[in-house]
C-alpha cells in the first residue's frame, strides 16, 4: 500500500471519527441551549391593531364603511406599524403577518411592497395566513403601478354610484396550481365571485 493510499485513509477514518463523535459532544449543548431557550409572543399591540382594521371593514348590521373614519384610523394604524418595522420590534410571524395587512390597507404602492416581503417572513416563520396575503400584496402592488396583476385578487368600481365591480386587468402567467398553493381561488372561482359582487347592486 502506498503512502498516498495510507495518508487517504488515515483521514477518512478521522473524519467519521468525528462524524461519530459528533452527537456526544455536541448534543448536550444544544440540548441546554434548547431548554434555555425563550419562547417569544406576538405583539399583543398588533393583535389589537389587526382586530380593529378587520372590525372597521364589517360594520355592524350591513351598514357601508364610513371611510371619513375608517381613512384616519388606517393612517393612525400604518404608521404604528412602520414604527415597530423600523425598530425591528416584529418578531414572530404573526406580528409579520398582522403588520402585512395593516400595510395592505395603505394608499402607495410602497406599502403594498412592504406588505408583499413581510407576507414572504411570515411564512418562512410558519404562519400560513399570510400565503394569501402575499398574492393579494403583490397583486395590489402591481395595480398601483398600473400592471396587470397575477394572481386575480383585484376588483375595481370606477366609484360611480352603482358602478360596476370589474376584475383588474390580469397577467396570464400565472396557474390556478399556484394559486391553489397560496391559498388562493382559482380564476374561475374569481370570475364567478365578480358576477356575485355585481348581482348584489
Amino acid at each position: 500500500m502506498n503512502r498516498t493510499v495510507k495518508v487517504l485513509l488515515v483521514l477518512n477514518l478521522l473524519m467519521l471519527s468525528a462524524i461519530l463523535a459528533r452527537p456526544f459532544v455536541v448534543a448536550p449543548i444544544a440540548t441546554a441551549q434548547s431548554s434555555t431557550k425563550v419562547q417569544v409572543k406576538d405583539n399583543q399591540e398588533l393583535v389589537r391593531m389587526m382586530d380593529a382594521d378587520q372590525a372597521d371593514r364589517t360594520p355592524d348590521d350591513a351598514k357601508s364603511i364610513d371611510w371619513k373614519i375608517v381613512g384616519p384610523r388606517d393612517a393612525a394604524r400604518l404608521s404604528r406599524v412602520k414604527v415597530f418595522y423600523s425598530k425591528n420590534q416584529l418578531q414572530t410571524g404573526g406580528d409579520y403577518y398582522r403588520a402585512a395587512m395593516i400595510l395592505q390597507h395603505g394608499d402607495v404602492a410602497e406599502d403594498y411592497l412592504l406588505a408583499h416581503e413581510l407576507c414572504v417572513v411570515a411564512i418562512s416563520k410558519g404562519d400560513a395566513r399570510a400565503k394569501w396575503l402575499a398574492a393579494a400584496s403583490e397583486d395590489r402592488f402591481l395595480m398601483n403601478i398600473d400592471r396587470p396583476q397575477r394572481f386575480a385578487t383585484q376588483f375595481r368600481c370606477d366609484g360611480l354610484p352603482n358602478c360596476e365591480y370589474h376584475l383588474y386587468k390580469l397577467d396570464a402567467g400565472v396557474t390556478d396550481e399556484l394559486r391553489r398553493v397560496l391559498d388562493v381561488p382559482s380564476l374561475a372561482e374569481a370570475k364567478a365571485r365578480e358576477a356575485r359582487m355585481n348581482r348584489k347592486k
